[in-house]
């Protein structure tokens, strides 16, 4: 994709400078647990700083309860409690109103980027309040405004134009290296330059590094390539698998969306996930492989359980049975060791292996066995472009140490699966083509 970068923007010394960051960090007790997607950011930030431009950085945080939005809407746990008379909505508003800003600021982040950065950044309390304008009036070249998050406005996920101008008023230039929301097309990825509100607009080197090799790797990949689905329900990736189809040599399909794939082929999947709505949607993929003449390779034995853990990493009883003869009381919880063989031998044939959704619920030490032994796979693949697409694939690598092994870890789950997919993202589509 020929996006500008911020190497092409030129005379950045005195210009103002809006960085869509993603600094959705997990944080414990206003604690950062992992730092990695700040640490992601300060290429960019710091190239910014050595050009002497006045940097505004923006990110938001979680998914602020409704008093900051405009219309009302529960989580399905806050549902759940209200349906049972256990609480009311308006008692759970009450509380969020209360405790979600101190849990979902950005200030701890403000903390760490000051250490990181010499003390050059001023954290706003505010997004477009009289704080946040004060601050960025008075930054000086080279020096940065975090601002707080955006996502205690309403406006940013509605893409509301009037809080689209107020962000625009801080900035001659708009870089967006929030790899992660850019499949989202809220106010500060995308609808401030949709409006034209803003000129110029580039990416970061983050969203270069996810353009330059996921991109470049979907579009002209070298084969043999071997693309690897997990995660838990096929409704999720339905676009996915018929694009990856058209461009891998073998689409490998692991995890709980495997079983509807399984029963379409006539298999007894016992208590096992299943979407039955999508039965007919496998029968023509498992078709468009065989007429394509390419490999789609399925589970062929399955680690079950009678139930599901709880809670999720609970000692569990596990057997091992063929991936097409589950008991009728048992349910698939992960791939099993033949199957974890014949994934590892396919991979290490590959020139180019992408991972997205893990292969069982790995957040189960003794169900984790098949998402280690693809991860293990992409980490021993020698000469091969390994990419792995965020989410919970990129937590399960970098918790067993693989990190470091595998040729690209996305920082977007979502934002992956959408590359992936095929689709233009939105917090890319809106930025400046190169010249």
């Amino acid at each position: 994709m020929n996006k500008m970068t911020v190497k092409d923007l030129k005379d950045l010394k005195g210009k103002r400078v809006l960085v869509r960051c993603d600094f959705n960090v997990p944080m414990k007790d206003g604690v950062i647990t992992d730092e990695n997607r700040i640490i992601g950011a300060l290429p960019t930030i710091k190239y910014l700083m050595e050009q002497g431009a006045k940097i505004t950085l923006c990110s938001h945080m979680g998914k602020p309860h409704s008093i900051f939005s405009d219309e009302v809407k529960l989580n399905k746990k806050d549902k759940k409690k209200v349906d049972a008379g256990e609480t009311t909505a308006e008692a759970i508003i009450e509380k969020a109103k209360k405790d979600e800003p101190k849990k979902l600021t950005l200030a701890p982040v403000a903390k760490r980027l000051n250490e990181l950065l010499g003390n050059k950044v001023a954290f706003a309390t505010d997004v477009v309040g009289a704080d946040a304008q004060a601050k960025v009036a008075a930054c000086k070249e080279g020096e940065c405004v975090l601002l707080e998050n955006l996502r205690f406005h309403w406006e940013e996920e509605k893409k509301d134009l009037e809080f689209c101008k107020k962000l625009a008023s801080y900035c001659d230039v708009y870089v967006n290296d929030a790899f992660g929301t850019a499949h989202r097309s809220h106010a500060s990825t995308a609808a401030i330059v949709e409006y034209g509100l803003v000129n110029t607009a580039a990416c970061g080197f983050l969203i270069e590094k996810e353009l330059s090799v996921m991109a470049d790797s979907l579009e002209r990949p070298v084969h043999p390539f071997v693309a690897i689905l997990g995660g838990a329900k096929v409704a999720d990736k339905l676009n996915v698998i018929s694009n990856l189809l058209e461009k891998c040599d073998t689409l490998i399909i692991g995890g709980g969306m495997a079983y509807t794939f399984i029963k379409a082929q006539g298999g007894s999947i016992g208590t096992s996930l299943v979407d039955d709505e999508k039965i007919d949607y496998c029968k023509e993929m498992i078709a468009k492989a065989k007429a394509a003449g390419k490999e789609l390779l399925l589970p062929v034995d399955t680690v079950v359980a009678k139930s599901f853990p709880d809670p999720i990493d609970a000692p569990i009883d596990v057997t091992t049975v063929a991936s097409c003869e589950i008991p009728a009381d048992s349910m698939g919880l992960d791939i099993g060791e033949q199957t974890r063989k014949l994934f590892a031998d396919k991979v290490k044939s590959a020139k180019t292996v992408i991972w997205n959704g893990p292969m069982g619920v790995f957040e189960n030490p003794v169900l984790a066995k098949g998402t280690i032994a693809v991860a293990q796979a992409l980490a021993d693949a020698q000469g091969a472009t390994t990419i792995v697409g965020g989410g919970d694939s990129a937590a399960a690598c970098a918790q067993l140490g693989f990190a470091d092994k595998i040729t690209h870890i996305s920082t977007g789950g979502g934002a992956s699966l959408e590359l992936f997919e095929g689709k233009v993202l939105p917090g890319i589509a809106c930025l400046n083509e190169k010249n």
